[in-house]
């Protein structure tokens, strides 16, 4: 089992979540591999400025869907402070997960957005490849 830490977006991916979003990500901590997200059995759960993944970071990032929703929860819900951990309990209890005023909206966005992140990401320049090593010279082997 792999240790909680941080992982960034990749560049081209925090450019398009921006432009959908209307608003920075750089405050945005993704977490991979969190307990957190394994307690509330959840493939990813957020909290304020936070988002906690039971997986890779790799692979939510390759999840443009599921990327949408969760960062919707943190920039459109928790940061405004609409969404509250007081809040989100009533709502499920009152409506269930699935039709939580919350969870609903996550979806909506998500799913009014997918095509264009498909079409930003797609348009995006291919990251450059890695930098060669120089195979040192004979000379400097002697």
């Amino acid at each position: 089992m792999r240790g909680s830490r941080a992982a960034a977006p990749p560049p081209e991916v925090r450019t398009a979540l921006e432009v959908l979003l209307g608003a920075s990500v750089a405050r945005v901590t993704v977490i991979e591999h969190s307990w957190f997200a394994r307690l509330h059995g959840a493939v990813a759960t957020t909290r304020p400025g936070r988002i906690y993944l039971r997986g890779s970071a790799a692979g939510f990032f390759a999840n443009p869907w599921l990327m949408l929703h969760e960062y919707c929860h943190v920039i459109r819900q928790w940061q405004p402070g609409e969404l509250t951990a007081a809040r989100y309990l009533l709502e499920c209890l009152r409506r269930g997960y699935w039709n939580n005023r919350f969870e609903v909206e996550a979806r909506a966005f998500a799913d009014a957005n997918l095509a264009q992140l498909h079409a930003l990401l797609a348009r995006a320049p291919p990251p450059p490849p890695p930098a060669a090593v120089p195979y040192p010279s004979s000379a400097s082997r002697r």
